[in-house]
Formats: C-alpha cells, structure tokens, sequence
C-alpha cells in the first residue's frame, strides 16, 4: 500500500534504531506483521538483540549529556517541529495505525491528532517548568525548589494505542531534558518504525545527536526485562495488563527506580432518574464498542436505576443496531476487527463464564465471517444483563462486552456498586442534579483517577494528567501537573547574608 512506501516501511524492517542509525542485526528471529482486518501479511521486523540494548542505552547516556544543556525552550522548538512532521504525515501514518492495530479509520487519524496535540502541549510546557519560592526561617537566607532532567526514559507501549501513548510520554520527557527509550508492544512495531523515521527527519534537520530519541523492538524476556531492571533507566513508563504492571512494579521498585504504570480499567456510567438520556446513549455506545473495547477506558459496566433500566436498554441495543462493523480503513464503518484470535477466544471465554454465573446476553457474541471479515477477528459486540459481584463481572476482558447493571436507591448506591471492583481509571455518571454529580466527585464518591460528569469513560483531553488508582496503577501521563514525574526535584538554599546561624541553635567554638 502506498502509505507504507510513504512512511519508510519496507518488506524486512530493523527493529533497533538511535534516532539517526539503525541496527543491522538479523539473528534474533523475526516479527511477521499480519493485519488483523484482512489476515494480509504486511512486513517484518527483526528483533533486537541483548547487545543492541546494551548499544542503545550507551548512546542514549552520552545524547542526555547534550540534551539536558538545551535551554528548555529550545527543546520545545524541537517538539515543535515535530508536530509539524507529524501534520504532513498525519494521513498516511493514521491508516497505518488502522491497519496493523485494527481500529476504525477515524479513530487511527484521532490517534495521530493525539499526538500532535501534546507536541503542542509539550511546546507550552517548555516554557513553564515552575519550582516555587519558600521563606526560609533563617534571616539572609532563600529556599527554592527547581527541577532538573532525570535521564533516560523508558516507555513500554501497548498494542491498543501503538503511537499515541509513547507521544504522551516521549515528548513531554523531551522538553523536560529527557531522553526517551521506547519498546513497542510486539503486535504493532511498524506503527514505531514509521514514527522513528519521522522524528529522525527532526533530529537530522536540526543537526541534533542520535539517542534522544531510540527505539528498540524485541521480547519482554531478552528486551522488557532489560529494561525493567536497568539502574541506568531511572524511570519506566508501562501500559499493559494488571499482571504485568505489578511485576513491573515489583522488579523495578527492587532497584528504587520510578514508574508510571497504565493498567487495567473496569469503567462504569452510573444513570441516575435525572439522566439526559438521549445525550447519554452516542457516548455509552462509542465507549463500549469504540476501539473493538480495547481501550483501557472502554467503559465496560453500566449501572442505571431500576425506574429507567428498560428505557435505556432498549437505547442502548437500538444504538447498537445502527453500528457498522467491517473493514476499519473504511470510514463507513464504526468498528473494525479485535487484535487477534487470541482476543476473540478470550471474548467467547468470557461471555461463556457469565451465562454460566446467571447472565443474559441481549445482544451480540458472534463470530463474523464471510464476505466483508477477511480475517476471522471480526466478532459483534455484546450486551449482558449482569451483576457487580459477578467474577468475570469483576475482571476486566479487553473486548466488546457491555454488561448492564440495575441498581435501587440512591446515587450512594450506585457509586457503592461502582467502586466496587479492583480497578480505578475512568468513571462517569449522567444525572442534571447537581447533588448527584458533586456527591460522585466527592471524596467518598467514584475512587478512579478519572471522574467524567455527563461524557464518557472513553479517552481523555490531552491537557488533564491522565491514569488512575487501584490495580490500574496510580501513575500520571499527559497534561496537567504529570511533567514533574519526568524529572528531579530539587530543594536549595543561599545564604546571602555575612554570618551562618545553625539548626537548634546549636554553636561550635571554632
């Protein structure tokens, strides 16, 4: 396809790259990239070895060297460029995403604006790297804090967002005076071969050294844990599975190193008697269905009053009879395919376990085939009536299901059946009383890093911090206040007057 020529994608691609070079080595077996929408071969990828790593880091500690003297704004002026890079190929490299990963055509392109966005964040945020002022207790004396480059960071991405979410980390870390370390999830590395070859267009443009910017493809066991236990590697930044993140947690914790870590999401919409139904229903549907329900915000649970509950679920699977389910670079279609096999079994597992619990499946759970489902990953989104306590209700399945949830009494009620699960990122609820909404984002109400009142669980601005509690992680990416994880702080002092008073009053006779 003619998009792949465009973004430097060849038939065997290198998996390793500094930003400027890219590795030659073929010996440690190949990634075979095959779209999950058509079954279509793509490309291949060679993975990296134990001393490509080792390479890499080496040329990243001596990038960081230079990088972290680059006055700040300056280091925005490169993001910036980016951005404008990330523009021109905006098309191209939105199809990509669409065709390896599988997602919708408009969401591929969303993914891509994504990025470009937080380039023009980060840019922002170049300028504004604030420490504060504190008066000191001893006269002639000043306190400060400021804040300096950490080093290298390391960002270990997921398949269901291959591009954005390492823009999220790696450019916000650039204007910090980071460099940025990335391994790809081993589903989608072209997506990250294509964007290392327009960052190196950047860094050649500018006359700037390789390693700022490093990419490496390769297995969680040669690569992944490499650089989990690297001390060299002073923060990681991981999305993936629970399971994962509390290894992650717990190897690199080992060292005293710092992470942020994306984990899992069981995401609910509480409707309250006070919804706005009809506004409620676009995004209850985009959020389940959205991304084939591989989003870590995917809402997953919805928890809707006794007095409304056949109203909307006749809403809800009217909204889904209008879905178009096909080929995701078509831009008619809503949905494409799930990632793999491997998903869609874990699908049909789980609607398998909740009939088995007591649920019913209104809609939906079947495998597509045929003319239009090139690839046997097309599968129909569910809707379950379900409850809470249910195990598999409990447990996050990265697949189209939407389990309905009837609750009685109050929001307190609702919020009561919200929380009650292991994960905490994104939540929501739909009510016009204003008790209900403040009671929601209240202290004792949702307990998820991220609390929506009347929009959806699904996605997030780019300009807020994004993550959440729990077993989701508790780490930050993006906007707001989340820059300072990328670096150190620091606390100092001046005395700027003739005479050194010490702490307690204490003297020496010297």
């Amino acid at each position: 396809m003619e998009f792949l020529k465009t973004l430097g994608i060849k038939d065997k691609n290198p998996g390793c790259s500094t930003g400027l070079k890219w590795n030659e080595t073929t010996d440690q077996g190949e990634l075979k990239i095959h779209s999950p929408a058509t079954s279509e071969h793509i490309a291949t990828v060679y993975q990296s070895s134990a001393e490509d790593y080792d390479k890499v880091i080496k040329t990243a500690e001596e990038a960081f060297k230079h990088w972290r003297k680059v006055p700040a704004p300056k280091r925005g002026e490169i993001v910036r460029q980016i951005g404008l890079k990330l523009r021109e190929y905006k098309d191209p490299l939105g199809r990509l995403v669409s065709y390896e990963m599988g997602k919708s055509l408009q969401e591929g392109w969303g993914e891509v604006q994504e990025m470009i966005d937080i380039c023009d964040f980060a840019v922002g945020q170049s300028r504004q790297l604030y420490g504060f002022t504190m008066h000191s207790e001893r006269p002639n004396h000043r306190m400060y804090d400021q804040y300096h480059a950490l080093g290298i960071v390391g960002t270990i991405s997921a398949f269901n967002f291959p591009v954005a979410v390492w823009a999220w980390n790696a450019m916000i870390a650039a204007v910090c005076g980071d460099v940025n370390l990335w391994k790809p999830a081993s589903k989608v590395p072209l997506t990250a071969i294509a964007c290392q070859n327009i960052v190196g267009e950047v860094l050649k443009e500018n006359d700037l050294p390789e390693g700022i910017f490093s990419l490496i493809v390769g297995s969680g066991r040669t690569i992944g844990e490499k650089m989990l236990n690297d001390t060299r590697v002073p923060l990681v930044s991981l999305t993936g599975s629970t399971a994962v993140g509390r290894h992650a947690a717990q190897v690199i914790a080992k060292r005293l190193g710092k992470y942020i870590l994306e984990l899992g999401g069981n995401n609910a919409i509480i409707l309250t008697p006070d919804a706005d139904l009809p506004m409620s229903i676009p995004p209850i549907v985009f959020g389940a269905v959205g991304t084939a329900g591989q989003r870590c915000t995917s809402t997953r649970r919805l928890i809707i009053h006794e007095s409304i509950y056949e109203k909307v679920k006749d809403s809800v699977v009217k909204g889904y009879g209008s879905l178009k389910i096909g080929d995701p670079l078509d831009e008619k279609n809503h949905m494409g395919p799930l990632i793999d096999k491997g998903a869609v079994e874990t699908m049909m597992d789980a609607l398998e376990k909740v009939k088995k619990e007591g649920g019913n499946i209104l809609l939906g759970g079947e495998k597509l085939s045929g003319e239009g489902y090139e690839s046997d990953c097309y599968v129909t989104p569910a809707i379950v009536e379900a409850e809470n306590h249910y195990e598999i209700v409990q447990e996050e399945t990265f697949a189209p299901i939407l389990y309905l949830i009837k609750y009685s009494g109050t929001v307190e009620s609702a919020i009561e059946i919200h929380n009650g699960v292991v994960q905490g990122l994104s939540s929501s609820i739909f009510t016009n009383n204003m008790q209900e909404a403040e009671t929601f984002l209240s202290a004792w109400g949702s307990d998820c890093g991220i609390a929506n009142v009347n929009i959806g669980t699904s996605g997030a601005e780019i300009g807020g911090a994004f993550g959440g509690e729990k077993e989701t992680g508790g780490g930050r990416e993006s906007g707001s206040d989340a820059w300072k994880t990328y670096m150190r702080r620091q606390t100092n002092t001046i005395n700027f007057g003739k005479e050194l008073p010490l702490a307690q009053g204490i003297k020496f006779d010297i």
